[in-house]
């Protein structure tokens, strides 16, 4: 199992990143793959899944996320397409708050799960996770998002530029529109 790379970033796609690594480009999928630049290096806490078709490697800047992400996996009928793309959508922080608190809207509204999949995540989740903080303002700013227009999808990408600094309702609405604009 490869659980770490380190190299140097040939380029940056929407969904992953190409890491030059002893002379190989290896691809990388991610869930933040807008943190890297070109040129830089960086080290990558990974996960290797095997597949009938070949491989595929999943990169990860922060381990806790990488440790999230094969948490997510471990639920039945999830496979780690459906896993990288709930953490692109929201902060593994928040995630873990809504599992704990078993916040179903969150999950579907926010992360955009659907309602089977969501019961089946919090069932399955909760007690592995356990009760953490988590407060209701993303869900009230994602919901304020669409009654002012935006679509779910627009709604749920605003919510992901929000800086962690922005602390409280007003202060993640206020970041969310001005990321929109």
């Amino acid at each position: 199992m490869i659980r770490q790379i380190r190299g140097t970033v040939l380029g940056v796609t929407p969904f992953g990143a190409i890491i030059e690594v002893a002379g190989f480009g290896i691809e990388v999928r991610m869930n933040a793959s807008e943190t890297l630049v070109i040129g830089d290096e960086a080290t990558l806490a990974t996960h290797l899944v095997l597949k009938q078709d070949g491989l595929e490697l999943y990169g990860f800047t922060d381990v806790a996320d990488r440790d999230f992400f094969e948490l997510i996996l471990s639920v039945s009928g999830v496979g780690p397409k459906t896993a990288i793309s709930v953490l692109r959508r929201a902060p593994r922080e928040a995630l873990e708050g809504a599992i704990g608190k078993r916040d179903l809207a969150y999950l579907t509204k926010v992360v955009g799960l659907g309602k089977k999949s969501a019961e089946k995540m919090l069932i399955e989740l909760a007690d592995k996770v356990g009760p953490r903080s988590h407060d209701d303002a993303d869900g009230e700013v994602f919901d304020t998002l669409v009654a002012l227009g935006y679509t779910e999808r627009e709604a749920r990408k605003a919510l992901q530029t929000i800086p962690d600094s922005s602390v409280g309702k007003d202060a993640r609405l206020k970041a969310a529109l001005a990321a929109g604009t």
